[in-house]
């Protein structure tokens, strides 16, 4: 079995899709795929429950090994633009088997991401419905939990469709409401900064490492979490009008844009309210209420109900690109990569994600595999980091017009540590249904991808 078969770099060389996004667009596509429940929610969390004042850190340590790996992910996108991201690198450098499993763990992040974020809409807009007195069946209002009286989220699902409707529209069209909601949440975030500036208090952020430097480090095994979606550009290389220049520069400017926004709005929300009480799903509304601004605190609460829509649209939208690009290989479906002949979109793979997402979002309550979303990644990661060094040796180096990972192999090979680092930090539970989950995406494989691959068909 030539399970390692490999793809030629040009072999994209024709462009179904239409080619008009910039680099604004590639920014804002990082940005609403990034910024969401990381800054919203996650912040809260690794407050409390992990590093207290010094998850800023917390952040800048996961920021720096998303930094290694961003990278790693320009020089692909700059000398290999071709949509997929880490799947169709992976084709290209490892073969077959390697890019399937790049594939199958990045449809199992964009999934849960998805899924996860419908979700915690729907408990947000729930949350905004009740201070109106409107309150919905209480079997509409979760995932089954029948304990709880709860079998659908009604609301996460009437959210997916809406959202895949908008996704199946024209590139420019569908990542058009991202770019109007990445504004509505730059503003909410400068409203919070402004307004809490003059409500820190010092003595909230003693003591300022609570946990000690093993909570920072676990807080940012966590907070790794807060920074997925910035690979999402790299799945639009098709779409894009340069992708050599602009693909590399959207990827680090998203990146460094979140951890700016990361580490303000951690600093401030710490320095108002003591970090033992930050535990809760809404903590920078919550930190508004706390000082007394109710009326900045509903303002927040309705922004962040408009901008979670930005990362479902951009996950949403990545995850449909991604399911496209590996049907044309053979490995999924031929259906698959069927395009709209109007719009010059892959509707049938955005309905199929649609359809994912929309199950998972309505079905279940995800809050256990949120650590399963930050190991596929990291795993996933790691790969990318390894195919840089197989790059090097494959192409020898990067022009003056392509982007170039400094110190490699070093960086490359440090950006895997780190990576494993952070995996190990993750609970036991998790690294199982990490284990089955890879078994399974074996089984795919070898039970279809490989007999219908196109590269199998070639051969014979």
């Amino acid at each position: 079995m030539e399970i390692f078969r490999k793809r030629s770099i040009k072999k994209d060389t024709v462009n179904t899709l239409k080619r008009e996004l910039k680099l604004k667009d590639l920014i804002m596509l990082g940005i609403g795929a990034i910024i969401g429940t990381g800054i919203f929610v996650v912040t809260g969390q690794a407050s409390a429950n992990y590093a207290g004042p010094a998850s800023i850190f917390s952040f800048i340590i996961a920021a720096l090994v998303v930094i290694l790996n961003g990278l790693c992910f320009a020089e692909f996108a700059s000398r290999v633009p071709v949509s997929g991201g880490p799947y169709s690198y992976m084709y290209i450098v490892f073969g077959e088997l390697t890019a399937w499993i790049a594939g199958w763990l990045l449809i199992c992040e964009y999934m849960l991401a998805v899924s996860s974020v419908a979700s915690g809409w729907s408990g947000y807009f729930q949350g905004f419905l009740s201070n109106w007195g409107i309150q919905l069946p209480q079997a509409l209002t979760a995932g089954y939990n029948p304990e709880q009286g709860t079998y659908i989220d009604l609301i996460a699902a009437l959210i997916m469709v809406l959202v895949t409707l908008w996704v199946t529209q024209e590139a420019k069209k569908a990542l058009r409401l991202n770019n109007a909601m990445v504004w509505v949440k730059f503003g909410v975030i400068v409203l919070f900064v402004a307004v809490g500036v003059f409500f820190v208090q010092p003595d909230n952020w003693q003591p300022y490492m609570p946990y000690g430097i093993q909570g920072v480090f676990n807080g940012a095994a966590l907070v790794f979490f807060a920074f997925l979606g910035f690979d999402s550009i790299s799945m639009a290389a098709e779409e894009v009008e340069n992708p050599q220049r602009d693909v590399p520069r959207g990827i680090i400017g998203s990146i460094l844009i979140a951890t700016i926004l990361y580490v303000g709005v951690t600093l401030i929300l710490t320095g108002i309210v003591p970090f033992s009480k930050l535990g809760v799903a809404d903590p920078v509304a919550f930190a508004m209420r706390y000082i007394n601004q109710d009326f900045i605190g509903s303002v927040i609460s309705v922004g962040t109900i408009l901008t979670l829509l930005t990362v479902t649209i951009s996950m949403l939208y990545s995850l449909a690109r991604l399911i496209y690009s590996i049907s044309k290989d053979g490995l999924l479906p031929k259906f698959l990569r069927q395009i709209d002949s109007k719009r010059r979109t892959p509707k049938n793979a955005t309905f199929l994600a649609g359809a994912i997402g929309l199950f998972f979002a309505a079905a279940f309550p995800l809050n256990i595999l949120a650590e399963l979303t930050n190991i596929t990644a990291l795993a996933c990661l790691a790969l990318m980091a390894l195919g840089v060094i197989r790059l090097r040796k494959m192409l020898g180096q990067p022009k003056k017009d392509e982007f170039k990972v400094p110190f490699v192999p070093l960086l490359p090979i440090v950006s895997v540590i780190s990576c494993l680092f952070l995996m190990l930090r993750l609970d036991k539970v998790t690294w199982i249904v990490f284990i089955i989950v890879l078994l399974l995406g074996l089984c795919i494989y070898f039970g279809y991808g490989y007999q219908h691959s196109d590269l199998n068909k070639k051969k014979s």
